[in-house]
């Protein structure tokens, strides 16, 4: 049987994540909307987001395999934290270039928690799970990712 505690705790904390991310990204989206911004200007917003999300994968095994999973996925919880209250800080006076870039910086530090989270989550269930049932890894895997897919469907009912 896995350990049904410790599957709980990291499903949270991945919950959790997702539900900030969202919102974080929505707040964005409205926010920079709301000062007129097109669709094609708005989605620029997001390219350090991404483009630190791949960088965070590509490194991200290697860097939970030698200082471990909690570490990598605390680190991501915390870089989550740390995002939402830069966000926080935006002032609406600040000139667009500075507002821009200071979104642009925030949103790279949430693609950075984004990878590091999943990753951290997603390799913990491999941990969880006792040897003799490794072959249930995917069905639990798949659990964890259709749970927060759920979560996230939910929210746009």
């Amino acid at each position: 049987m896995t350990d049904l505690r410790n599957y709980t705790l990291v499903t949270a904390a991945y919950w959790g994540f997702t539900l900030t991310d969202g919102a974080l990204r929505m707040l964005v989206l409205l926010h920079f909307h709301e000062l007129g911004y097109t669709p094609v200007q708005i989605a620029f917003l997001f390219l350090l987001y991404e483009f630190f999300g791949v960088v965070t994968n590509l490194v991200g095994g290697w860097v939970g395999s030698h200082m471990g999973l909690k570490i990598t996925l605390f680190a991501g919880l915390a870089l989550q934290v740390v995002a939402l209250s830069a966000l926080a800080l935006l002032d609406p006076g600040w000139p667009m270039a500075l507002s821009v870039g200071y979104v642009m910086g925030a949103q790279a530090l949430s693609g950075i928690a984004k990878d590091l989270t999943k990753m951290s989550s997603k390799s913990a269930i491999k941990v969880l799970i006792p040897a003799e049932a490794q072959g249930a890894l995917f069905k639990w895997v798949a659990i964890l990712t259709g749970s927060k897919n759920a979560l996230k469907g939910g929210g746009e009912s």
